[in-house]
């Protein structure tokens, strides 16, 4: 067999292949890096939440390896738990992943938008109002036949905020009775309450006046919600039984404030009852559900449940319960519903009996179990198909409030936006009040009105706030204050209250918001400053970021100035604030934050940010 023979390769050739070797080699090297980090920088589309479980089957690795690389960022997060789109962002990106955020659809929260085929006629709901010590809860156990103050006292457990209430003769057609859903509610304060998220789920209110004690603060305060709800208006005078009772001063009184009676020419039907000797509680009975069929009150029963809770609370192996009133559909034991912040599935459905049962119709109060966590009073629930959508629910909806000032009102007049301006105006006494009052109808123009749709002596209250939120309104007040709970409150509702102790100054303000002429003075305040001790992402115009507090204190949703050798190089807005991994509102001085700062300008360890505040002050009129 011939040998090949192989030739020796000169020391040139020799060099000039191995060269081409090597170049091959490199080339194959780079190719290899490349697809290695293109392999490694995969980028993974999720919503802004999830849980640990499914986050790792976003990125098809072991939840072990999740929940070690969480541990190791201070993070002690189960399989189920659900972690933010920033947490994530940082997990990812130790794990050679980049995240991006998939676009939110926003969820409004309402009845299905199904069409309403089936609408039959479906029970009032009816909320007792009226003045402290006028009869209402007696009145309500009239009402039920029942002694809840009695049995309250002794740790009733059934108690649930509603009863229904049977009326009158069987119907020939139906075999049923007519029935009255009644509220058990602290009265005005939780009426407003449920109005400023939207729940206007009262269709009658039972204006209760003691015949003894007329007319009060109260009772024209709970006159004002209603009548500003467009809620028809029931008036008990109560106590009649009572030697000192005068039910015809009463009828005056309540003349006075725009009740007049039906039988002096007006439309406000009036029942002279005594609650204490059940005294004419069938002819007050007889009345609502008169008012109630000129109100035509129907609903769907074949639709998903829709409707608002009533209250809440935690109790003893049985978790999250909620008092909830059906509006539309029927509610069925097992539904899956959405119910405010969180969701779950109907366990356990009893009525106001405390009976368990299967099903609830429209305009039935329940009570249920079997949440994820505790609802809010006034929160909406709407039952869906499956866990799946309650779940997504949850996470997309988001509801925005406009905060409303007299700034920001000047520019909707001035662009049209507005036709009328509605006022809760509060004053230290009744004559500051009826001086502003007479004022105001002085600097209406021809475009805008003033509409003061509740008015009362005294300090700002939250029921004050409230009617503000349902009735887009601002708060007006004249030398009184506002103590912390409700400016907390106000704050958190996006309502501002505006305090005067110059009558000209709130008048001039008013009047130049209603001309639509003066824009607010912007002034800057500093709160505090952190210094930069770590960046820990970034993206195009968002950094999070590490530091301490060196001098105030860090607001979240406050403003900032970057600086660097002394030099302001950008600003951003701080839109999250934490401390411990735990989500704060403040971090003072001393202690370190960590934050997510909205901003295009590049942070860099050792940079200073000046947390600043924005107020806006109205310049008057000659500034």
């Amino acid at each position: 067999m011939a040998r090949k023979k192989v030739r020796k390769l000169s020391k040139k050739e020799a060099k000039a292949e191995k060269k081409t070797t090597d170049s091959r080699a490199e080339f194959f090297e780079e190719k290899k890096v490349e697809t290695a980090k293109t392999q490694e920088r995969e980028v993974v589309e999720i919503p802004s939440v999830l849980s640990v479980r499914e986050f790792a089957e976003a990125l098809k690795m072991p939840v072990t390896q999740v929940i070690s690389k969480l541990v190791k960022n201070g993070v002690m997060a189960t399989i189920n738990e659900l972690i933010d789109f920033d947490t994530m962002s940082i997990i990812a990106d130790e794990l050679g992943v980049d995240l991006k955020q998939e676009e939110e659809k926003k969820q409004t929260f309402e009845s299905p938008k199904q069409t309403k085929k089936n609408l039959q006629t479906r029970p009032p709901v009816v909320t007792i109002m009226g003045h402290v010590d006028h009869g209402k809860t007696q009145l309500l156990d009239a009402i039920r036949h029942t002694d809840v103050i009695a049995t309250e006292s002794g740790g009733i457990t059934q108690h649930i905020g509603a009863y229904q209430v049977n009326v009158g003769q069987k119907d020939k057609k139906t075999e049923r009775q007519r029935v009255i859903t009644f509220l058990d509610t602290p009265g005005h304060e939780a009426f407003s309450a449920m109005r400023a998220h939207g729940a206007n789920i009262t269709d009658v209110v039972v204006l209760v006046v003691a015949a003894n004690d007329g007319v009060k603060p109260q009772t024209q305060e709970a006159y004002s919600h209603a009548k500003e709800a467009k809620v028809p208006i029931v008036v008990a005078i109560n106590k009649i039984d009572l030697p000192d009772a005068d039910v015809e001063k009463t009828k005056r009184q309540l003349a006075d404030i725009g009740l007049l009676p039906e039988g002096w020419g007006g439309k406000t039907p009036m029942v002279e009852v005594s609650a204490k000797m059940h005294q004419n509680i069938d002819k007050l009975l007889e009345m609502i559900i008169l008012v109630a069929d000129l109100e035509d009150l129907k609903a769907d029963p074949t639709l998903a449940a829709a409707g608002v809770v009533i209250e809440s609370h935690m109790q003893a192996g049985m978790g999250p319960i909620a008092t909830i009133l059906v509006q539309e559909g029927t509610l069925h034991l097992g539904d899956p519903i959405v119910i405010g912040q969180t969701y779950g599935k109907i366990r356990i459905m009893e009525n106001y009996l405390g009976k368990k049962i299967k099903e609830a119709l429209p305009a039935t109060p329940v009570r249920v179990a079997g949440l994820q966590d505790l609802p809010d009073f006034g929160d909406r629930f709407l039952a869906v198909e499956n866990d799946k959508i309650a779940k997504e629910l949850v996470k997309t909806k988001t509801i925005k409030r406009k905060v409303l000032s007299i700034g920001e009102l000047s520019r909707d007049i001035r662009e049209g936006k507005v036709k009328e301006l509605k006022i809760v105006l509060k004053a230290d006494v009744a004559g500051s009040l009826e001086a502003i009052k007479n004022s105001l109808k002085n600097i209406s123009t021809s475009e805008v009105k003033i509409n003061v749709i509740h008015e009362g002596v005294g300090d700002v209250t939250e029921s004050d706030v409230n009617m503000a939120v349902a009735s887009e309104a601002l708060v007006i007040g004249f030398r009184i204050k506002a103590q912390a709970e409700v400016m907390n409150l106000a704050n958190r509702e996006k309502i501002k209250i505006s305090i005067y102790d110059i009558i000209y100054q709130l008048l001039d303000d008013l009047a130049a918001a209603l001309s639509g002429l003066l824009e607010p003075e912007i002034i800057e305040t500093e709160v505090g400053r952190l210094q930069v001790l770590a960046v820990f992402k970034i993206s195009k115009n968002e950094k999070i970021i590490g530091g301490k507090v060196t001098t105030g204190k860090i607001e979240n949703g406050a403003e900032v100035r970057i600086v660097r050798d002394r030099d302001n190089v950008g600003t951003g807005k701080i839109t999250n604030l934490q401390q411990n991994k735990k989500d704060m509102s403040e971090v003072l001085e001393g202690f370190e934050a960590g934050l997510k700062v909205e901003t295009s300008t590049k942070i860099q360890v050792g940079d200073s940010l000046e947390c600043f505040r924005k107020e806006e002050r109205i310049r008057k009129l000659g500034e």
